[in-house]
């Protein structure tokens, strides 16, 4: 019983030692805004990041690009060029994350969207605008869905991007 008390008194005066979150720092509950450092790109829609001394795997609110990485599946068409155009915009960069209202996927990434710190640039925008990416609104996760579905049809009937490769 003795253990069970210290064990609470650790638990207590360590500030957060025992809270939710993968290695310290800051809050990443809804809507949170953090500074993060890309530290490598996994495909188009998702990236290793580091907060602090945490490391998290980001996805992208609010696009899908064609996969390249997922387990049992081929790479689709364009897929290998969005990751490509995502490594550009981001590799090694700072960037600012906008988390979503709901935090984590099923898979708890962090749900987020990502602009580079430099120029404010709205990667998740720019990779749906430049026909890299297609719309993928899920709700609660849904603050920018009418604009990037303004920027998808403007790269479709533009044959931007995979809108011209893969069609």
């Amino acid at each position: 019983m003795l253990w069970v008390l210290a064990f609470a008194a650790l638990a207590v005066a360590g500030g957060g030692l025992f809270s939710c979150g993968r290695g310290g720092g800051p809050d990443l509950g809804p809507n949170r805004v953090v500074t993060a450092t890309v530290t490598r790109v996994v495909d188009g829609d998702t990236v290793k990041v580091r907060i602090g001394h945490r490391r998290e795997t980001v996805r992208y609110i609010g696009m899908d690009t064609p996969e390249t990485v997922k387990p049992h599946t081929p790479v689709q068409c364009f897929g290998k060029a969005a990751s490509a155009y995502n490594r550009r915009l981001v590799a090694g960069q700072p960037v600012q994350l906008r988390v979503g209202a709901e935090p984590r996927d099923r898979y708890g990434r962090l749900l987020a969207y990502v602009y580079r710190r430099r120029d404010g640039l709205f990667v998740n925008a720019v990779l749906v605008r430049d026909g890299y990416a297609t719309t993928l609104t899920i709700p609660p996760n849904d603050a920018h869905a009418a604009q990037l579905a303004r920027l998808e049809r403007s790269a479709r009937r533009a044959g931007r991007g995979l809108w011209r490769a893969c069609t």
